[in-house]
């Protein structure tokens, strides 16, 4: 460390326009770190018992007093329902009908108390899982085949002869309702992160102005993922944000901890290239250490899921293995039987809509009920996609006067307000019934539930990255669909389809089905 690092963070240089805004800004080549012959208010503390315990962000502690709440009810409520469900539910206790104290308290107590011990042992209550990704509940489910198996060794020990319908019904609906409870707590808390802005972590980035400006791109797409830049601290001096605009207050040459108390913030974010330095990083964990600021690191590979990355280290030094991308192998195979199973089921139950939207169309407009046309699938090999019609008979004519009447770039024309399309079609575009016939190609092996969408096959060749999107088989649903459909740039839509294909799993595919509900449901970017 330089000598002359306390004077530098005490010069003040000219401030940064920010928004028309006058943003403090000094000068510094690297992170701060307060030198060590200085009284330091941080970091590790004389007496390990002076510790700061507490966190700043404690928004994940009365959230996860409700999920033990919830968590607790699921399974009291499970063995209730088993227990009026079935005659032989005291089975295996012998003085139940006498003496019904022991059987109640475990069925009421004890059980209930051992799904909260094993789903805490399973991470379940990681604030770092908690409200956003899968993570969670595939947590929940090791831990509900942990209770099954720990509730059949208890029995075999004890040679207690339980009913396996009662405990096998107690343990499924438990295991359904933790789930279904964690799925509604989630949903209130994104409501309460997009619109009151809360429960979130405030988070002041640190690096340099283009790394930190591409973080705060990253970290904001999705506001239910609760985090929130309040600052940025760059490391590469005043002159690199001069004249630029930026979301946030930028700053220079501070102390990171005063910093991020000054501003009201819980969490470091060091953004690729100024991790780099040598020592840094670990002199500003050291710093932090008792302080309740979590430091957490944006390295600078994007786009990448965390399934794919592991951290091996390697003599001290710990390395960032990026495996490639699962586009074969049983996960393939069982998305392939889920999908042909899925099609199958539908098709068979939406045969009354089916009738029904084909009388509406004809009603409408005279002509076929199915618009069939070219799309590029896996590997380029081209199809014909089923849908209802839409748009009038005559609207392929009509579509060369209306081209420079496009609203969105790329390689797909879309209107708001198409000419083209008759009442009933507008309908069903909004509600995206008219999509349901692809069902048809999903269950030809054309197409899968989730996927990218599949594109014209008229709108010439695939060049660059967007080529890699036919690796997969194209979806009726995807992350571009569940993400903002319509209303999404073209650069936009390809960067989610590339994430898809590079990250898909087969609970990213349930996840992304779920989320489409909410998406048709809301008709969000539908035209």
């Amino acid at each position: 460390m330089r000598e002359d690092m306390g004077e530098v963070t005490t010069s003040l240089q000219r401030p940064v326009t920010n928004e028309g805004r006058s943003r403090p800004v000094r000068h510094a080549d690297s992170f701060e770190i307060q030198p060590p012959n200085q009284p330091s208010h941080n970091g590790v503390p004389r007496s390990a018992w002076a510790r700061a315990r507490r966190r700043v962000s404690r928004w994940h502690r009365p959230y996860t007093a409700i999920l033990l709440l919830l968590d607790f009810a699921a399974a009291a409520f499970s063995s209730y329902t088993a227990i009026h469900s079935f005659d032989q539910a005291t089975a295996g206790f012998y003085n139940a009908q006498n003496d019904p104290t022991w059987f109640f308290t475990v069925a009421f107590l004890l059980l209930p108390l051992g799904w909260l011990s094993i789903l805490w042992f399973n991470g379940a209550y990681d604030r770092r899982c908690l409200g956003l990704g899968p993570d969670e509940f595939k947590r929940v489910i090791r831990a509900g085949v942990a209770v099954c198996a720990a509730v059949s060794f208890i029995a075999f020990a004890t040679k207690t002869d339980l009913s396996r319908f009662t405990v096998g019904t107690a343990l499924l609906m438990a295991l359904l309702l933790i789930l279904l409870g964690r799925i509604l707590a989630r949903f209130v808390l994104h409501v309460v992160r997009r619109n009151i802005q809360q429960a979130a972590h405030r988070m002041v980035l640190v690096g340099t102005l283009p790394e930190c400006l591409e973080v705060y791109t990253a970290v904001t797409r999705n506001p239910s993922a609760g985090l929130v830049p309040v600052a940025i601290h760059i490391t590469d001096g005043y002159a690199a944000a001069k004249g630029v605009q930026t979301p946030v207050p930028v700053y220079a040459g501070r102390d990171i901890l005063a910093l991020v108390r000054e501003v009201g913030g819980d969490t470091i974010a060091v953004c690729g290239s100024a991790s780099a330095e040598p020592g840094e990083l670990r002199r500003m964990a050291w710093q932090l250490e008792g302080s309740g600021v979590d430091l957490v690191v944006a390295p600078q590979l994007t786009d990448i899921a965390g399934p794919r990355v592991h951290i091996r280290p390697i003599e001290g030094l710990p390395l960032l293995h990026v495996e490639e991308p699962t586009l074969s192998g049983p996960a393939l195979l069982a998305k392939s039987i889920m999908d042909r199973v899925g099609a199958g089921l539908g098709l068979l139950l939406l045969i009354p809509v089916f009738v029904a939207i084909a009388i509406a169309i004809r009603i409408s407009d005279p002509g076929p009920v199915f618009f069939r046309q070219p799309r590029v699938g896996h590997e380029g090999r081209t199809f014909r996609v089923w849908k209802f019609r839409t748009m009038y008979v005559d609207a392929e004519d009509r579509l060369a006067s209306l081209v420079d009447q496009n609203e969105t770039d790329g390689m797909l024309f879309k209107m708001k307000q198409d000419p083209r399309v008759f009442p009933v079609g507008r309908f069903l575009r909004a509600s995206s019934l008219d999509e349901l016939p692809q069902l048809i190609n999903v269950l030809k092996g054309e197409m899968s539930l989730v996927g990218p969408r599949p594109l014209p096959a008229d709108d010439g060749d695939f060049l660059g990255d967007v080529r890699r999107r036919l690796l997969v088989r194209p979806g009726m649903t995807g992350l571009w669909q569940v993400s903002g459909r319509s209303d999404l740039s073209w650069d936009e839509a390809v960067r989610l389809d590339l994430y898809y294909v590079d990250n898909w799993s087969l609970a990213y595919d349930l996840s992304i089905l779920w989320r489409t509900v909410g998406v048709v449901v809301a008709r969000k970017g539908a035209y």
